[in-house]
């Protein structure tokens, strides 16, 4: 998690509630493999997941650079902030339980109303 964010000058920073269950699902898919040492548990490309890596690699150097170009377009600050707001969204739809949803869906509702009040000031 803390690599995505750097790698990503901070524009996703993945929760485990999303994380965890990506990387189940590649170890399902034999892409990776997990270690578990010390109470680390750390994870590996598979051969079959260096193949992957190696087949579709521009792709991969696209998705990190367009993340990094999304962190702070034309630097407002503003719309950086909205752009994280929006992968956390995003988050949501794939991992949240229905009860996290509907929090997540009040904080936004929240979140909505006091930036329209800022502007009626």
């Amino acid at each position: 998690m803390k690599s995505i964010a750097e790698r990503t000058d901070n524009a996703w920073q993945p929760s485990p509630g999303s994380m965890y269950p990506t990387l189940s699902q590649l170890v399902d898919n034999d892409l990776i493999h997990d270690t578990k040492s010390g109470g680390q548990q750390t994870f590996a490309l598979t051969t079959e997941g260096a193949t992957f890596e190696a087949a579709h690699t521009a792709e991969i150097d696209d998705a990190w650079n367009e993340a990094r170009a999304n962190t702070n377009p034309d630097g407002d600050e503003f719309l950086a902030s909205a752009l994280k707001l929006a992968g956390a969204t995003k988050q949501f739809s794939f991992s949240a339980t229905p009860e996290q949803r509907k929090a997540g869906r009040n904080k936004m509702d929240e979140a909505r109303r006091a930036l329209y009040s800022i502007l009626a000031e």
